[in-house]
């Protein structure tokens, strides 16, 4: 098992050397989406880094259950359990049953997902799936004083709690600003306290998702689901714990409180958060008309793209920056990411018709101790982006001719390409997968090739040409003619 990896916790605001509760297994929680609509780009950028972070787990010899939910009820359209249900709403719009749009969505998601190649986790629980054991944890808070029932709405008392516990400690924020900024209670309200959220909300006549409880017909709040799946997967303490850093001050701070007012303990060792998207420099959201979704951005269907751009170049893109930096949307960057995605993926085909000589010009252990270290330092992924641009210049020099690996270096590079490019960071070359584009493109370049040993050099030049207008270049070398889109 491959040692030495740090990562940033947002609990301690710094780098920690990763210690797993129990080695080698390692239990990690992500949020997952809220299905009453389609999957927006801030929830990919998360999943595609919790993703890269669960593949390099993986690959350092750690046996991960990686655990994410789905929300399926109990979210509400404000964060102060106010609001319709967003299930409900988005039912009525659409004229469905509420768990026909969790099922479209769902589907969706997944859909998403795949284009995307991620992996899918260890498990996947839905709220609806876990009423029980939501309930179960209202009543051991409950008992355990930190929670009270008001006309069948059971609310947890965050005063109570922050008697004992320090309730802002994941986001070091000041209690006393915290309750000056929240808005006085109302004649109607039944919370003793401003900061005091919902655990299980009474139903009214016309919910349609409802269940029983002690405390009467009902629906579990938001933050609820996250610590009772979270314990009974991962326990009452796990490792890391994940989401986007939009998570962090009301979910994540309340999940923390509802676990340590059940069990006493602090749930997860380490919590990690993704940072935002921005378009253009401001921050992406569909009030400010800037956001769009990932079908959008594969087909270039919104006005603020000038084309479509396909899932694993929206991917490389994505691990080109840092998961806990703003990462900035604009056509000028991702057109650079998919010139840059395409040199790599050239370079990748290009490996299988390299022949080893008998000394090497490189150093192919040094870059794969980059990357690791790279890796090990929180994830980076652009700096091993960098290191993988290295290693397709190697493969180029050598196919063309102009440096040399020798047989124990080439088995090096094959094994760097296949761990960091397609295991770890999880590309795939979609244009080696288009197995039609491939017979044509065959076919074509052993026409050119007669036509070059006939001597019909016109021929030749005007498929090279004509391929090149529309978007494809040949290369040619002693070992044959490769193509690759421009």
């Amino acid at each position: 098992m491959k040692t030495g990896l740090q990562l940033y916790n947002t609990l301690t605001r710094k780098k920690e050397i990763f210690e797993p509760l129990n080695a080698p297994n390692v239990g990690m929680y992500v949020c997952g989406p809220t299905v009453y609509s389609d999957v927006h780009l801030g929830n990919c950028r998360t999943f595609i880094s919790f993703d890269l972070i669960f593949r390099y787990l993986k690959y350092s010899g750690y046996k991960v259950r990686y655990v994410r939910n789905i929300t399926d009820a109990g979210h509400l359209e404000g964060d102060r359990d106010e609001g319709d249900d967003k299930f409900a709403k988005r039912a009525k719009l659409e004229q469905l049953e509420p768990m026909e749009i969790v099922q479209k969505y769902t589907l969706g998601f997944h859909d998403v997902l795949r284009m995307f190649n991620t992996l899918p986790p260890s498990i996947e629980p839905t709220a609806t799936g876990h009423i029980i054991e939501q309930i179960e944890m209202i009543k051991e808070i409950i008992a355990n004083g930190y929670a009270y029932e008001e006309n069948g709405t059971v609310y947890f008392d965050v005063e109570k709690y922050s008697k004992t516990y320090n309730y802002t400690i994941l986001t070091n924020r000041n209690l006393e600003d915290m309750l000056a900024n929240t808005r006085e209670l109302g004649g109607q309200d039944e919370k003793h306290g401003r900061l005091d959220f919902a655990l299980w909300i009474k139903a009214k006549p016309e919910t349609l998702m409802k269940w029983a409880s002690p405390w009467g017909v009902g629906f579990p709040g938001w933050h609820i689901e996250c610590s009772a799946m979270s314990a009974k997967y991962l326990g009452q303490e796990f490792d890391i714990h994940g989401g986007g850093m939009d998570l962090a001050a009301t979910h994540h701070t309340n999940e923390i409180a509802q676990s340590e007012a059940c069990s006493h303990v602090q749930p997860a060792r380490y919590w990690m958060h993704t940072n935002m998207l921005t378009v253009n420099g401001a921050r992406m959201s569909k009030s400010a008309g800037n956001g769009f979704l990932p079908l959008e951005l594969f087909t270039g269907a919104h006005p603020l793209l000038e084309r479509g751009y396909s899932p694993m170049t929206v991917k490389f893109f994505m691990l080109q920056a840092h998961y806990r930096s703003t990462l900035d949307f604009s056509n000028e960057a991702l057109d650079a990411s998919e010139k840059g995605f395409r040199r790599l993926m050239n370079a990748t085909a290009l490996l299988e018709k390299l022949v080893a000589s008998e000394k090497s010009d490189f150093d192919i252990e040094n870059i794969r101790l980059n990357c690791i270290k790279a890796m090990n330092d929180d994830f980076n992924s652009p700096v091993v982006i960098a290191e993988l641009f290295e290693a397709a210049r190697i493969i180029n020099s050598v196919y063309d001719g102009k440096a040399q690996l020798n047989e124990a270096d080439l088995s090096k590079l094959k094994q760097l390409v296949s761990d960091f490019v397609f295991d770890i960071f999880g590309l795939k070359d979609e244009d080696s997968s288009n197995t039609e584009l491939n017979s044509v493109l065959d076919m074509v370049i052993d026409i050119r090739k007669s036509a070059k040993e006939n001597k019909d050099y016109a021929t030749s030049d005007k498929i090279r040409v004509g391929l090149q207008q529309i978007g494809i270049q040949l290369k040619d070398s002693k070992e044959g003619t490769t193509w690759s889109k421009i």
